[in-house]
């Protein structure tokens, strides 16, 4: 799984450059310019054109593009005061999340021309080359649709002839459902052109493609039946918004792709099932880059010595950083946390008080978390878990007998306790403190994707975990789901146990128990954190729902765990102390509060206008032929 490095080759609309062999440099530009019948006799620079074109995909989510898109949706709290504007602010604007990369279309476009009319390449290389370009083409067009609605389908490079008459460049934007349509189209096209092979990873295979086609065909569907929830948002050309009677042909399509990857033509796919704790195995899926990973379908994929990111460094826990406390950012919110089901199938706050609302005293800090999904502890740090060895140093004070809190305003303190000379550490080194940026607010950190290699988080090594695009835990929720909307009950229960018992869930689940807030529920625990979540509530849309901009109480954050439409405006987060009341039978055992972090001050508001991001005013004057978004 060897990266297709972008340092070798750029596409440009008249000519094609080329560089050097990547273990010479890396990320320099190019100082030779080929002609076109050239690049194109040649099969290694011709993948070397594709590799640029590879890593010019898009991702809502991705390792290497920062972090602040883990950080939103009160899926978790940013600890940066340069990102104090996502725990503070109250919406979204009509721009964020859009794209309209129209040169980069340009470019696969005449990839494909160019690749087509080589007469030098062999068919075998031919017809895999121009079959990725495809993919990549299609793969974008629904990342832009899912953003933006119907857009120009544009298949071929346009020329302009310099006369000033530009109208013949000026494309309407296709329906909604038209660009849906085009990408379900073009995987069938070349799925069979691609390998099947669950060692292709970083380059597009026949499995790709089907995950490609599913998702944006369940997409699709779902528009299609939840769009009546907003008939608001829709335009009368259809550039917006899918006819409900499509709705089950959408379902079918995303069924039948999905199960051609689990029915194994695709290759030998399966759930990552390698260690015997099912915490540590769910966090090792996203760090495994062996042949024993056979649930990564296509990745981004990184190389040390080569390109890296710095995730690890961004993200680690303050006092295992490798960078002397530049880490910590993405703390994952008790909203998310709690969400993840008791072994009984059943939901339930974590347990902070009893019946008579007394605290509950916990010997060890993880007790009050046992019993639960594993995809939780895989997922997210907790208290007294363990990274690179050592583990996570997370309470916030001291509770004294009276009820006061003995803490600091700096992280790992030493103080001394009541009626003692001796001075002790009072708050942990990762925190939580209000406002103290780097250390956790939430009471928690991020575990996945986290590397746990020796260096990783220094800023001149990187880390080169890859990015997980499609997977085969996915391609099972989707069947899942799309069996569901069908009427296949036991189509449905079988796949979606088997993501569950993965994690644990041994017990599976009824037909009297899977409804639509379990497949909602299911990919926001089986999918936290992998750019999945703004795009569901959107297909489902619930976004205006759930995020509606009214701020949260505990006992909002505490009920309903479980239902779709349950309010998630903001970010709450659940702080340890240690109890402090010598000759007790309690003392030095550990209480639990849930806190909202003071800067938490904004409550997320999805408006109607942010269903579809907003087109700039830019291609609109360019282009008297673009409608504009709805309610924008």
């Amino acid at each position: 799984m060897k990266k297709i490095l972008s340092v070798v080759i750029y596409a440009c609309l008249l000519s094609i450059t080329a560089c050097k062999k990547d273990s010479e440099f890396l990320d320099v530009p190019p100082t030779q310019v080929l002609p076109e019948e050239l690049a194109f006799s040649d099969p290694a620079l011709v993948l070397s054109i594709l590799g640029d074109l590879y890593n010019r995909q898009e991702d809502f989510s991705s390792l290497d593009n920062g972090w602040r898109s883990f950080v939103d949706f009160s899926e978790s709290f940013a600890s940066e005061n340069g990102s104090d504007f996502i725990n503070t602010r109250t919406g979204w604007g009509y721009g964020e999340w859009g794209t309209w990369n129209y040169g980069y279309i340009r470019d696969l476009n005449l990839f494909i021309q160019r690749a087509t009319a080589s007469t030098q390449l062999t068919e075998a290389d031919k017809s895999r080359f121009i079959a990725e370009a495809r993919f990549l083409r299609a793969n974008y067009y629904f990342e832009m649709v899912k953003r933006m609605g119907g857009v120009p389908l544009i298949t071929e490079p346009l020329e302009y002839d310099y006369s000033g008459n530009v109208t013949d460049l000026q494309k309407p934007r296709a329906k909604e459902s038209e660009i849906y349509d085009f990408v379900i189209s073009e995987a069938e096209a070349i799925k069979d052109l691609l390998p099947a092979d669950v060692n292709t990873k970083s380059r597009a295979s026949k499995a790709a493609a089907l995950a490609m086609e599913s998702r944006a065909a369940l997409y699709a569907g779902s528009i299609a039946k939840y769009g009546v929830r907003t008939p608001q948002v829709s335009l009368p050309g259809g550039e917006v918004g899918i006819p409900s009677n499509m709705a089950n042909g959408y379902y079918t399509k995303a069924l039948t792709a999905a199960q051609e990857i689990i029915n194994g033509s695709a290759g030998a796919y399966q759930l990552y099932k390698v260690l015997p704790d099912l915490s540590d195995n769910f966090a090792a899926l996203f760090l495994d880059k062996s042949s024993v990973n056979q649930e990564a379908i296509f990745i981004e994929d990184f190389k040390v010595g080569g390109r890296t990111h710095g995730f690890t460094t961004n993200d680690q826990p303050y006092s295992i950083s490798d960078e002397g406390g530049d880490a910590g950012r993405i703390n994952p919110s008790l909203n998310l946390v709690q969400s993840y089901e008791k072994l009984d199938n059943t939901y339930a706050p974590l347990q902070t008080t009893d019946a008579s609302g007394n605290p509950v005293y916990y010997s060890n800090q993880q007790d009050i978390f046992e019993g639960r999904d594993a995809r939780l502890k895989g997922t997210v740090l907790v208290p007294d878990a363990q990274f690179k060895g050592k583990h996570v140093d997370i309470w916030a004070g001291y509770l004294l007998a009276d009820g006061n809190i003995l803490t600091s305003e700096e992280s790992g303190k030493l103080k001394k306790l009541p009626g003692t000379d001796v001075d002790v550490q009072v708050v942990g080194e990762d925190g939580p403190i209000n406002g103290l940026e780097f250390r956790t607010q939430t009471g928690f950190y991020i575990r996945k994707y986290l590397d746990p290699t020796v260096g990783s988080g220094r800023r001149g090594r990187g880390s080169d975990v890859a990015f997980i695009r499609y997977r085969y835990g996915e391609v099972l929720l989707n069947a899942a789901e799309a069996a569901f909307e069908l009427g296949q009950m036991p189509v449905a229960l079988g796949y979606i146990n088997q993501v569950r018992a993965r994690a644990g869930l041994t017990t599976g689940l009824t037909a009297a128990q899977l409804n639509f807030d379990r497949i909602v529920h299911e990919r926001r625990v089986e999918l936290a954190f992998e750019g999945h979540l703004l795009f569901d509530m959107k297909r489902w849309r619930l976004a205006h729902i759930v995020w509606d901009g009214n701020p949260m109480t505990v006992s909002d954050l505490v009920s309903n765990i479980g239902s779709a439409t349950k309010r998630n405006t903001q970010p709450f987060g659940l702080w340890p102390y240690k109890y402090y009341n010598p000759g007790n039978p309690n003392n030095g055992k550990w209480v639990f509060r849930e806190v909202k972090p003071s800067k938490v001050t904004g409550a997320n508001r999805f408006l109607l206008g942010n269903y579809y991001s907003n087109i700039g005013e830019d291609i609109l004057a360019a282009n008297p032929k673009i409608v504009r978004q709805p309610n924008q």
